[in-house]
């Protein structure tokens, strides 16, 4: 009796294998992510970090402005400046013009590996001595900022 229900049970489990396993769908894994080499978003001026790419908004979004504006006083006021004297850090005057968007997030999201490999990070440390510290911001709220940076240099045009 236990030779015939052995033989059932593997019967059944064949025929459910079988049954299951011969549909030919085609199911597309998880997204591919693209190895980027970070010398190659130094040499595009992109710094090194997640952000590869940013959307910009035209026109500004005014709510990222203003949560950004919100970060930049909790966070960056005290060693940045909006016009052009410098504080502790370098002033925010003009950044969006001197910089990728994708090497100011980078700048602000991954700072310490920044400033061990991008160039452009190094140099900052030398002129300003004093290294920047990691707040921890998301990119969401990185995002935000740069908004706002725009906004900011949009406003000081001519000036």
């Amino acid at each position: 009796m236990n030779f015939i229900q052995k033989s059932i049970f593997i019967t059944v489990m064949l025929l459910m294998i079988v049954s299951c396993g011969n549909d030919k769908k085609e199911v597309s894994g998880p997204p591919t992510v693209k190895k980027v080499d970070p010398e190659m978003t130094i040499k595009e001026g992109k710094g090194i970090g997640e952000i590869k790419h940013v959307e910009l908004n035209d026109p500004l979004d005014p709510e990222m402005v203003k949560r950004g504006k919100s970060i930049y006083e909790l966070k960056c006021a005290a060693c940045h400046k909006l016009s052009g004297a410098r504080v502790v850090g370098p002033s925010w005057a003009g950044i969006t013009t001197r910089r990728k968007p994708e090497w100011i997030l980078n700048m602000i999201t991954n700072v310490d590996m920044m400033l061990e490999k991008d160039p452009s990070a190094q140099k900052l440390l030398e002129e300003c001595l004093t290294r920047m510290p990691n707040q921890n911001v998301s990119i969401g709220d990185a995002r935000d900022l740069l908004e706002f940076m725009y906004q900011n240099d949009a406003d000081n045009a001519g000036k």
